[in-house]
């Protein structure tokens, strides 16, 4: 298995460094990670780093809480793609899953998701899986399914859970086939991480990205 592949390498603390954005894209390059995932004021930065290498850059939009205005996070989107970004991470409206208003979460991406699509970016929508309850979790896959965006992703990272197997084999359950997971959030090792795979996961996204790769037997350039 060539775990690198689906490896979102990120750095999304709140007190990113321009060292840290260069060495985590230096290491995206390095293992050939499927993309970096950085704070929106990076983007543009990251795809500098990355140059015409095959590793994607991806960018957040209302992180890490959801709660933002939709017209907040049509912004973000709009400047990621500005800024070229090939991936958006949105949070969901979490108070809209909470209180069950199904139709807002909807209309939110049913608005954001054309300004995505047009622009032949990705975007994955995440929901924050382990602070919600199964029928959260099964609503929202219909939800997104249904609206057919490019992934569902488990976690933000910043909840008390992130990903485990059971939320992912729920999702892929309840996921149309062209729908893809990636699972985030607490993935620090190489079992763990074949585990999230093995439940369905197409993309992983980990800080600790490395050290899952080496544990796994990689060795850098050329993986």
């Amino acid at each position: 298995m060539e775990l690198n592949k689906y490896i979102d390498h990120t750095v999304l603390k709140p007190v990113t460094t321009l060292e840290d954005i260069k060495t985590l894209c230096m290491e995206a390059v390095e293992y050939s990670f499927a993309a970096v995932c950085v704070p929106p004021p990076f983007v543009k930065l990251a795809k500098t780093f990355v140059g015409n290498t095959t590793v994607k850059v991806a960018t957040v939009i209302g992180f890490p809480f959801g709660y933002s205005a939709v017209e907040a996070k049509v912004a973000e989107a709009v400047l990621a793609i500005i800024d070229e970004a090939d991936e958006l991470d949105m949070v969901a409206n979490l108070i809209a899953i909470r209180n069950k208003d199904w139709a807002f979460l909807e209309k939110e991406i049913a608005t954001i998701l054309p300004i995505i699509r047009n622009k032949q970016k990705v975007v994955k929508v995440i929901i924050e899986s382990g602070i919600l309850l199964e029928e959260e979790i099964i609503r929202c896959c219909e939800i997104y399914g249904k609206l057919g965006v490019d992934f569902v992703k488990t976690s933000t990272g910043y909840a008390e859970k992130g990903a485990s197997v059971a939320a992912v084999q729920l999702m892929r359950k309840h996921l149309p086939p062209n729908v893809q997971i990636k699972a985030s959030g607490g993935i620090r090792t190489f079992a763990f991480a074949q585990e999230l795979i093995g439940a369905g996961a197409t993309r992983l996204g980990c800080s600790a990205s490395v050290a899952i790769v080496k544990e796994g037997g990689a060795t850098g350039t050329g993986y």
